[in-house]
């Protein structure tokens, strides 16, 4: 099951269930792995895809600041009922930075020093954004 996974590291723990560590190599796949991260509740695995900076701003609950809220506050967000799917529909990349854009979703990731990509900013309410302006 982890064949192919040479530069990731993922392990199986105790009863906490699947324990996933890994590293975003594109855009695309941070918001796979963002979507992998919620729907196992991992928290630590959350706060490793954001910034230190990061900003989460969300439909109804808010903004986080920092990695650790960014990823309480996330949680907090996509539950059982209201999952987060991947599905980004566009992905415009300039060096270092990228712009995601998804249904009900515009989000910032930045590559650091060693490769791996990490949000700065996700917006997931875009949606409700848009209507208040054209109402």
């Amino acid at each position: 099951m982890l064949d192919g996974l040479t530069d990731r590291s993922a392990a199986w723990a105790g009863e906490a269930g699947v324990v996933m560590s890994a590293v975003a190599r594109t855009p695309e796949e941070l918001e796979t792995l963002f979507e992998d991260a919620l729907m196992m509740r991992d928290r630590a695995a959350l706060t490793e895809l954001f910034d230190e900076d990061a900003v989460l701003v969300t439909s109804g609950r808010g903004s986080a600041h920092g990695s650790g809220e960014v990823a309480r506050l996330a949680l907090a967000t996509w539950r059982g009922d209201q999952p987060f799917v991947a599905d980004p529909h566009s992905v415009s990349q300039a060096l270092d930075v990228a712009l995601v854009v998804a249904a009900g979703s515009i989000n910032v990731a930045r590559r650091d020093r060693k490769g791996a990509w990490r949000y700065v900013i996700v917006h997931q309410a875009i949606d409700e954004c848009i209507g208040r302006r054209q109402q």
